[in-house]
């Protein structure tokens, strides 16, 4: 729009806010943030034994060997070169981010690299090893009693202290590239090429922020594999919700148990209409599974794997009642040793009132007979 001057004068006007010492701290920066991609080898695709007579290969993709230990490794490197390449993070300013941990952890690592402040908001309750994590990469943890309130405190700090809300609940599906480029979905699909069934019937992710599952989902559809994708929820949370009833504006009033996923509002970044399959898996059995992960395969995990893990036991039980053969895929997001003192500590789930002994039977009844308990 012209300004009277102009329209008065005919001047051009020209401003340049070129400024040769922030590119030059910027070019530096996206430099160590790739660098750290380059010198990371890929993660393992690890096999759940399962009957050899199903003829279903169970695989779990190990997040958890990333230099964080966790699958938000990869968005916070995603989420730090997207701040950078817009502009939104700046020399000396602190990023900030609303996170139960893993998240929090990962960017505090990639704020380290390029040496920035960085403050995680996080619930009060979030676990002692994460908060460790976070203050080991020389982050700052801000505590808040109410986990809704995150957003709003995240937002307070930057404007109080000019710095940048990283704000991964929006932005975590845009900037993954989900076409290619080494995400996640490419990296699986490239470690099955030489299994037996190389196209996974299914892919069992669950939903932080939403961004895992729609860079899985979009990757399938642009490459027209058949394998479909099935998100599972946790209690607390309102994402089988609005995606059964297709409101997105559902909320629940209280948090996840499940560390690192489950939300009390839909976020941004969930792509509900990418999705093909949800279940809504109780508390008790994310644990159950975990534990029955480590009796498998000798492996702790966090919750969120044996949320998907159960959804995934489910799929694989239902192809064997359908006769059908393939491989099924979920997520080992991160490892159980962040959570000793909760999903693996048996006063813990007394106090929260959770009985993992149903499930516990359910998990070794499936095992020995094919068959999901009705």
């Amino acid at each position: 729009m012209s300004t009277p001057q102009q329209t008065r004068t005919g001047v051009t006007l020209d401003v340049d806010h070129s400024d040769a010492g922030y590119r030059a701290w910027l070019k530096e920066a996206v430099r160590r943030v790739q660098a750290d991609a380059n010198r990371s080898a890929d993660t393992h695709l690890l096999q759940f034994p399962l009957p050899e007579r199903w003829g279903i290969d169970l695989y779990l993709k190990d997040e958890s060997t990333h230099p964080t230990g966790s699958l938000k490794h990869r968005l916070a490197r995603s989420l730090f070169l997207y701040g950078l390449c817009n502009g939104w993070i700046r020399p000396g300013r602190p990023v900030i981010e609303a996170s139960s941990g893993s998240t929090a952890v990962s960017e505090a690592y990639f704020a380290k690299l390029i040496g920035v402040p960085f403050i995680a908001v996080m619930p009060r309750t979030t676990s002692t090893e994460k908060i460790r994590l976070i203050e080991f990469h020389s982050g700052r943890c801000h505590f808040v009693d109410d986990p809704r309130t995150m957003y709003e405190e995240s937002a307070r700090l930057a404007a109080e202290t000019g710095g940048h809300y990283m704000d991964q609940f929006t932005y975590a599906e845009r900037a993954t590239d989900w076409r290619g480029n080494n995400n996640i979905a490419e990296s699986t699909f490239r470690q099955l090429r030489l299994e037996r069934y190389p196209e996974p019937a299914w892919i069992v992710a669950t939903a932080g922020t939403g961004g895992t599952s729609a860079t899985l989902a979009r990757y399938i559809h642009y490459m027209q594999y058949d394998t479909r994708v099935c998100v599972a929820d946790p209690e607390n949370s309102c994402f089988f919700d609005g995606w059964t009833t297709g409101d997105p504006d559902v909320t629940y009033d209280c948090g996840s148990r499940i560390e690192g996923i489950g939300r009390p509002r839909m976020e941004p970044s969930f792509v509900p209409g990418a999705i093909d399959r949800m279940m809504k898996v109780p508390d008790a059995a994310s644990v159950a599974a975990v534990r029955a992960l480590e009796r498998a395969i000798g492996r702790k995990a966090g919750g969120s794997t044996g949320t998907g893990l159960w959804s995934a036991l489910k799929i694989a039980a239902e192809m064997v009642a359908e006769g059908r053969q393939g491989s099924v895929v979920t997520l080992l997001c991160d490892p159980g040793d962040r959570y000793l003192d909760k999903y693996y500590s048996d006063s813990w789930l007394a106090a929260q009132g959770l009985d993992i002994a149903p499930y516990t039977a359910a998990i070794d009844s499936v095992l020995e007979t094919g068959v999901w308990p009705g």
